[in-house]
């Protein structure tokens, strides 16, 4: 088909003709209409569902600070941190662009563990949303990775000391270990080379997939339609008009709404900027505020609150602790073979490889298995969409009991997350001991609990009260 152009009325508006023009060469218009102005969501979204544009607004506010801090900084070792004061006190508002970049790591993390809670209660990540969810994930993992990478620029003693502690760690991998945190490092410690190859993911490569997985992420959400508190699909009762009749429109309705959503969010974000940046030395260790010293150990290390969760889980895994794990795969083996839906020959291989864990963990030291183990947490969120198999999925049609259960995973978070700041000690140690087993239950355990109990009738229709 030929090039075919609109043709407006000549007293037009100049934008209508602008717009045509742009139309006829690229689908702006359509892009709009397909993925907010004339995309269709359910009508009872309530304020769990403001997260996501959040996301959207803190990814940008973070690519934005980012170009300008860029313009400053100095990624070399002997210049990193004189760069980072000449950004703070120097450049005109370089203290305001540079507190909102460190605030808005911490509220990236904030604003996505809210939005994964919501698929939590509503089952966002069951069919036909299994995608939608493993892309989510794999923004997770991008929003880490690039966290991490970010970690070590402002070239202060936590910085330095917590990036020597995260890439040792890869030297416990049996048989490449050593080899892997020596190209990690780029050095046999870390120096300017590894700031260099730091910076170059931080600023380059770790932004450039981040993007690729958000446009994903959205355009599989848009492709099957949004999840709702009830956990219905609008699709299944269409009306004449061919659109679901439980679903309005994404422009006005809930542009307002997130546009409420950021307001309050902006309110709170620049009270946090203005008034308390460090957070109480959560968001801006006091550490960070001294030059890297290779020669000088802090007392403590530790990362930042967002990672706390994942160490408290990798210092848990002691030599003591492996007799727990020895034992606890043990009895999931025994449960998998026993009360599971596997095949005979699914149940073998269960066997087989619960069998071959236990070999490993008598056979490699405990540091590999805390590596495997905090790797493991993150990870596991990606085996959600199959590892529920509760006959609803909104939270308020399961048991009652239910809600406790994921309350008890919030708190058992929060815990490691507080743990993981805090200096060890023997208490703390079995505290976060016992945490992770409780977290780890929550997603190994979820086959049976997630459809034990009595559930409640889904309505046909979504409940919907207007204001």
């Amino acid at each position: 088909m030929g090039f075919v152009e609109k043709k407006l009325p000549a007293d037009a508006p100049v934008s209508a003709k602008a717009l045509n023009w742009v139309d006829s060469r690229f689908p702006l218009s359509k892009l709009w209409n397909d993925q907010w102005g004339q995309y269709y969501a359910p009508k009872n979204f309530n304020w769990w569902y403001i997260f996501g544009s959040l996301a959207m607004l803190v990814l940008v506010i973070q690519i934005v600070t980012g170009i300008f801090l860029v313009m400053h900084y100095k990624p070399d070792a002997n210049l990193a941190f004189a760069s980072v004061e000449y950004i703070m006190r120097d450049v005109p508002w370089g203290w305001l662009v540079r507190y909102m970049h460190s605030t808005g790591a911490s509220a990236f993390f904030i604003v996505v563990y809210l939005h994964m809670t919501r698929a939590l209660l509503y089952g966002s990540y069951r069919k036909p949303r299994e995608l939608i969810w493993l892309f989510g994930v794999g923004i997770f993992l991008a929003l880490m990775g690039e966290a991490f990478f970010g970690y070590l620029l402002p070239w202060g003693q936590m910085s330095y000391w917590g990036a020597q502690v995260i890439v040792n760690l890869f030297s416990a991998i049996p048989f490449i270990g050593p080899d892997l945190s020596l190209w990690i490092r780029g050095d046999y410690v870390v120096s300017d080379a590894t700031l260099n190859r730091f910076f170059a993911f931080h600023v380059i490569a770790i932004p450039l997939v981040l993007l690729g997985l958000v446009a994903a992420h959205l355009i599989a959400l848009h492709e099957v339609g949004s999840n709702n508190p009830d956990g219905i699909e609008v699709k299944d009762n269409l009306g004449p008009d061919g659109h679901p009749v439980d679903a309005i429109p994404s422009h006005p309705y809930y542009t307002v709404h997130d546009a409420f959503g950021v307001v309050i969010f902006l309110t709170i974000f620049s009270a946090v900027i203005f008034f308390a940046p460090e957070m109480g030395g959560y968001f801006l260790e006091y550490n960070n505020f001294l030059p890297a010293d290779s020669l000088k150990t802090p007392p403590h290390i530790a990362p930042v609150w967002y990672f706390t969760p994942y160490y408290s889980v990798l210092r848990a895994t002691t030599s003591q602790f492996m007799y727990a794990l020895i034992a606890g795969v043990a009895a999931y083996v025994a449960l998998l073979i026993l009360k599971s839906r596997l095949s005979g020959a699914m149940k073998m291989v269960a066997a087989v490889v619960g069998l071959a864990v236990i070999i490993g963990m008598l056979v490699f030291d405990a540091k590999f298995w805390g590596v495997v183990l905090m790797g493991a947490s993150v990870v596991i969120l990606a085996g959600m969409p199959w590892l529920d198999h509760s006959p609803v999925r909104s939270i308020r049609y399961r048991p009652t009991w239910h809600k406790y259960v994921l309350i008890l995973f919030g708190i058992t978070f929060v815990v490691l997350g507080y743990l993981g700041v805090q200096a060890p000690t023997a208490g703390r140690t079995l505290l976060s001991q016992v945490c992770t087993f409780i977290y780890f239950g929550f997603f190994l355990l979820m086959p049976w609990w997630s459809r034990a109990g009595q559930f409640k009738p889904v309505p046909s229709r979504v409940t919907f009260h207007p204001h």
